[in-house]
């Protein structure tokens, strides 16, 4: 065998999403997330495109991207529906995290690969960046919520007409014991064919 195939499996069966709000002061260490970076450059990508580009905030960044965030959520929610609690929320949850990556995605300007085979590359590097994460005992949480999808991000995030954001991977040491997990068995989520 090439790899230590028992290690690989514990690595993907011990992912694990980690919010937040469960992490500690510690922080991430720059060179960690270039290679979370790095490794996500080597997720399949139909026809080379590559299309994932990431913006990467830490430090006072991450405060400043809260603030965006809380800015945009109240310019764009209409005041029946907007909720107070959601708003602080998207402050104290946002600066606990070490590291925050704007992920999104470059659309080929020749629109040769069909787009969402684009967006499923970039899924992929996102699953190479959290094994990465998960690897270096670090928690990630990919979240897409508040104003992930409006034209208002993706202009501060300097996208063109075509890209798009597709969510933010927050990180940071989680401040407590791993979490466990389960999944269906392989039995409920396949059918063989054979004959």
């Amino acid at each position: 065998m090439k790899y230590n195939l028992s290690e690989i499996n514990a690595l993907i069966r011990n992912r694990r999403t980690i919010y937040p709000e469960d992490y500690s002061d510690r922080k991430i260490h720059r060179e960690m997330v270039e290679n979370m970076l790095t490794n996500a450059t080597w997720a399949p990508t139909h026809g080379l495109t590559q299309p994932w580009r990431f913006k990467v905030f830490m430090g006072n960044a991450v405060e400043q991207l809260a603030k965006v965030f809380q800015q945009l959520y109240k310019e764009t929610t209409p005041p029946d529906k907007f909720k107070q609690a959601k708003y602080e929320r998207m402050y104290s949850r946002m600066i606990k995290c070490s590291a925050i990556i704007a992920i999104c995605m470059e659309r080929q300007p020749e629109e040769k690969i069909p787009e969402i085979e684009e967006i499923e590359a970039v899924a992929c590097a996102v699953q190479n960046i959290h094994l990465t994460c998960a690897a270096y005992g670090l928690g990630g949480y990919w979240s897409s919520g508040g104003a992930t999808y409006s034209p208002e991000m993706k202009e501060y995030l300097g996208l063109d007409e075509k890209d798009k954001c597709l969510g933010f991977f927050m990180m940071g040491y989680p401040a407590g014991q791993w979490p466990s997990g389960h999944r269906k068995p392989i039995e409920y989520v396949t059918k063989w064919f054979e004959k």
